[in-house]
């Protein structure tokens, strides 16, 4: 199978299109699902950004070598593209420098659902400004459903119980990693469907994300590296979280818009809470697991066979 996509070479059938759009998104959301649980054995000295920045060394590095034609990408592109691949590496690099001390600070339920709960939002924003493409009533309606169910589901055990204060910087940081993700999904669709590999295209923007964020884990400290648990955590953040789940989500990226993979991406949550409750021993009240319902209706409206049409 060609590692680049067109308008032309896009399948017709409903089932593989599922098969090689959704489901590797979905597969990225469940790997990207086990970052919380992963990210809590680190040591105590470690500093939240840090955590983040020294997987993305790593699985940026081993994205760039097993994509195929990324140095090709680098070399042999016209100004123009490789501009666009530094906006992208940007923003690769902004998304653990804000999402990590986003958590830290607001905590990771309000961190965690402003993040995702904003990315699809700042995605179909940005597609329907740069393709003038207006959102979907579907796309609407599954977003929203999608949302709320992810809202739901994280913050139940604080909407059960007492309220809490809102830290703004944590709500903050928390928006700018929500765009930096949307903005790079963008920016990898359309570099994936001018037909560059995804592998290069996604090899290419996480090295150079890699190499923008190295200077903040070398200034925060790398002792905790050297520890078993904190070289552990390392190695699952860099090669689930990023080199495997980037592979799948630039895969699933030829044939899935970025606001729809976005979307999409709202599984995590749920991969998390389920995880949370079958290994750590958590317990999800009933207006969570009401949430996860809703969240899946979402995931499901959003996918679901509709009219065809050109």
């Amino acid at each position: 199978m060609p590692d680049h996509t067109s308008s032309n070479a896009a399948p017709r059938s409903t089932p593989h299109r599922f098969t090689g759009g959704a489901l590797p998104i979905l597969g990225a959301a469940v790997l990207w699902g086990t970052t919380g649980t992963a990210s809590s054995f680190a040591p105590d000295g470690a500093h939240p950004a840090a955590i983040g920045s020294a997987g993305l060394v790593l699985g940026g590095l081993l994205l760039f070598l097993a994509g195929r034609g990324s140095t090709a990408l680098v070399t042999g592109s016209d100004a123009r593209t490789r501009w666009v691949l530094l906006l992208g590496a940007v923003a690769v690099a902004g998304y653990p420098l804000s999402f990590y001390p986003a958590v830290a600070n607001a905590g990771v339920a309000v961190g965690t659902v402003i993040t995702l709960g904003s990315a699809p939002v700042f995605s179909g924003l940005l597609a329907w400004c740069v393709d003038r493409a207006r959102p979907t009533a579907r796309w609407v309606t599954a977003t929203v459903a999608a949302v709320v169910g992810c809202a739901v589901l994280v913050l139940g055990p604080e909407l059960t119980g007492a309220a809490s204060s809102t830290n703004t910087l944590g709500v903050f940081l928390a928006l700018v990693a929500g765009f930096s993700y949307a903005l790079y999904a963008i920016i990898a669709e359309k570099l994936i469907r001018r037909g560059h590999t995804s592998g290069a295209v996604m090899g290419t923007m996480f090295a150079g994300g890699g190499v923008l964020v190295l200077p903040v884990v070398l200034a925060a400290g790398t002792a905790w590296l050297a520890t078993v648990n904190g070289a552990l955590v390392a190695l699952h953040l860099a090669l689930f979280t990023v080199f495997l789940a980037y592979w799948l989500f630039g895969h699933g990226l030829r044939r899935t818009s970025a606001s729809t993979a976005t979307t999409l991406s709202l599984a995590e949550p749920a991969v998390a809470a389920v995880l949370g409750v079958a290994l750590v021993g958590e317990r999800l009240p009933l207006v969570s697991w009401s949430g996860l319902v809703v969240l899946a209706l979402g995931l499901a409206v959003l996918k679901a066979p509709g009219p065809r049409r050109r």
